[in-house]
């Protein structure tokens, strides 16, 4: 299958309607190329943003769903819409959009591991609970989202869940952009998966964001590699590499723990 990151570039100047609708033609733009889209972390005012959270907060079925279902029907591809910040149940969560080729929410993903040491997004968020896949055409996809990709331990439930490749959007810093490449590979490595890993471009309250958005093979072989900017990468996923590579080198059946 075929597959598109879109790294947007968050620009405080530019209004979140006009992002949005921007992005949109974005994602219209994929039609023929791919088959799923894949946007970054919190695109809609920035990962870090943290004084807009609530101001921009939204249903789950709100403005970001709407624009973003049309276009994913538009131009007929999975969309992985990044993440909005939801307001439900009297608190802000840090959600991810799943959206199939004909606009209907497909899966959502609440994170689970919030990032800011008792200041942000860790104390104005509530956490997550539940691991969540998705099946596009020829892959199951586990959901996590920036921060969590630190943590092995959700990968390897996701890989319990059926996973054979991750789709991870983030708002990652600058300044521990080698963490960012480092890890995207060593949960693909292990987990013997595809590993999606898009980011943002640009500046978010005054936080330089890391861009260099990735895709790795379940053998950790890097398959592109975005630079800091507004970029698009586009890549073709196979299946039977995920089914080759566990079968060959069957290090996932030797877990113990």
């Amino acid at each position: 299958m075929r597959a598109s990151l879109i790294q947007i570039a968050v620009d405080p100047d530019e209004p979140v309607a006009s992002r949005r609708a921007r992005v949109a033609e974005l994602v219209r733009a994929e039609r023929g190329a791919a088959d799923l889209v894949v946007l970054p972390e919190l695109w809609p005012m920035g990962a870090f943003a943290y004084e807009s959270f609530a101001a921009e907060s939204e249903p789950l079925r709100g403005p970001t769903y709407d624009a973003m279902a049309a276009a994913a029907r538009d131009a007929g591809v999975w969309l992985h819409a990044g993440s909005i910040v939801e307001a439900a149940e009297g608190a802000l969560y840090n959600t991810s959009l799943v959206i199939s080729p004909s606009g209907d929410l497909a899966a959502s993903y609440r994170k689970i591991h919030r990032f800011g040491f008792d200041k942000g997004e860790a104390v104005m968020m509530a956490a997550g609970e539940k691991l969540v896949t998705f099946t596009a055409p020829e892959l199951t996809f586990g959901v996590g989202t920036c921060y969590d990709l630190r943590f092995p331990e959700l990968f390897r439930g996701l890989v319990d869940a059926g996973a054979e490749a991750f789709v991870v959007p983030a708002g990652w810093p600058a300044r521990r952009r080698a963490h960012w490449t480092l890890l995207a590979r060593a949960r693909a490595v292990e987990n013997q998966a595809y590993m999606l890993a898009c980011g943002t471009a640009g500046t978010h309250a005054g936080v330089e964001q890391a861009g260099h958005s990735i895709v790795v093979d379940p053998w950790g072989e890097v398959l592109a590699e975005a630079g800091p900017g507004e970029e698009i990468l586009r890549v073709e996923l196979d299946a039977e590499r995920v089914t080759t590579t566990r079968e060959q080198f069957p290090a996932l059946k030797d877990r113990v723990l």
